[in-house]
This record gives C-alpha cells, sequence and structure tokens, in this order.
C-alpha cells in the first residue's frame, strides 16, 4: 500500500540511538552504529523518532510499505521483554538510605538519590515511592552547578530532573498526575538562572494547581556559578 513512513538519512545519522530509544513499536534500531528502519509493518508513521533526531536524519516519505501492523508490534515486545526482561534502565529501584549514614571514605560523600530512575520523562506516575514523599524536581543542570545538591537538596526526598529546553515536552501533565495520584508532603523545585529553566517552574506551579492540593512548595534557583540566588 502507498503510505507515509519515516526515512534515514544514513550520512547525517550520528549513532546517537535516540530514534530507536524513542521508537515505541521498535521499528528502528542501531546497525552497524547507524540507525535503521527494520520493518516496514513497525513503523506507526506518527513520527515519535523525528523530534529527538538532534541531526535532521530523519523524514518522512511516501512509498509503498506494508501496513502498520500492531499485533506484530505487540508480539515483538513480549519476545523481547522474554529475553531481556524490559530495559533494565527503567526497572523501579528504592535505596534505602540511613539518615546518619557516612562514608567510610572521607573523601567519598554518601549519594543521596532516593529512587531509580530519575528522569521525569522515565518515571512511572504510580511509583510506590512517591507516596507520602516529599518532592524534589530539579533541572538537570543544578547537580552540576551546585556541588552540595545531594545533602542539601536530595537527601530524604524523591528526585525528579529534567530539561524542558532539551527534552521538548509539557512536565505539567505528568507531574499533575503524580502529585494527584499520590500522598506528596512537599514541593522543592531548583531550578538554573537561566530562561529556559523557567519551564520547568511553570510546568511544577501549573501541576501544584491543577492537582488541586494546598502542598508546601518553594522554588530555589541557582547561579552558574553555583551560588543560591533566592
Amino acid at each position: 500500500m502507498l503510505r507515509k513512513i519515516i526515512k534515514i538519512d544514513e550520512e547525517k545519522c550520528n549513532g546517537c540511538g535516540a530514534c530507536a530509544a524513542a521508537c515505541h513499536e521498535g521499528a528502528i534500531g542501531m546497525v552497524g552504529g547507524k540507525a535503521k528502519l527494520l520493518r516496514d509493518d513497525y513503523c506507526d508513521g506518527l513520527g515519535d523518532c523525528l523530534p529527538v533526531c538532534p541531526t535532521g536524519a530523519i523524514t518522512f516519505e511516501e512509498r509503498e510499505a506494508a501496513a502498520y501492523d500492531e499485533s506484530a508490534v505487540l508480539e515483538n515486545k513480549k519476545k523481547k521483554e522474554a529475553i531481556h526482561g524490559g530495559c533494565p534502565g527503567s526497572r523501579l529501584r528504592q535505596m534505602k538510605r540511613q539518615p546518619g549514614q557516612v562514608s567510610d571514605r572521607p573523601e567519598k560523600p554518601i549519594s543521596q538519590l532516593g529512587q531509580w530512575p530519575c528522569q521525569l520523562k522515565l518515571v512511572p506516575v504510580n511509583a510506590p515511592y512517591f507516596e507520602n514523599a516529599k518532592l524534589l524536581i530539579a533541572a538537570d543542570c543544578t547537580a552540576f552547578a551546585y556541588a552540595n545538591l545531594h545533602q542539601e537538596f536530595m537527601k530524604g526526598k524523591i528526585t525528579l530532573i529534567g530539561c524542558p529546553k532539551l527534552d521538548s515536552v509539557d512536565y505539567s501533565e505528568k507531574l499533575t498526575e503524580i502529585i494527584q495520584g499520590n500522598n506528596i508532603q512537599s514541593v522543592t523545585i531548583v531550578r538554573m538562572e537561566v530562561p529556559c529553566c523557567g519551564g520547568l517552574e511553570l510546568a511544577a506551579k501549573k501541576a501544584l494547581q491543577a492537582s488541586g492540593k494546598f502542598i508546601p512548595w518553594q522554588v530555589v534557583t541557582i547561579s552558574v556559578d553555583g551560588d543560591i540566588l533566592d
């Protein structure tokens, strides 16, 4: 049949694999260090892979192609899960941190990350670690700009990180689901001083308002020099 389907320019492809990760149908794979459309009938033509490609290597074309086969896609997913047990990077983990725990090596501080995954795009909205949690919503760059983020902000909290500029998504909907569906005790937003970080703050505020709950919250802004501005 004649239909719209993705086309990958191997010359432009830098092999980052972002498109393969974004393709929920498994239509794209990495072959020889380049992204490749593995099967026409796995591609639904919606193009979730297009916006994540950093080089613009993926476009749409209209050509003769097998029709999208949802049953084949689902069967392929089941086979992958049976072999790999799902994506290891997305498996839920909750770390048991002791309040008074200290490192056996003074030069090596103790991590205060309380759960995995921590990327806002990856966390399930009903994860058990959200119940009665103090929530930290932090911009990606804050961990690198502010040296003591673990002790001052992450300790005792569930940490969610994201970058509204790079992810190009509206976090507010997912944050609303998390806050509405769980007994969140407080929300702390840690952002950078740069304007694009305002998207993270706005999304958190929208989510708090949309949730209909009265939850204590605060915003902390970090400078690019690593200082707390407010």
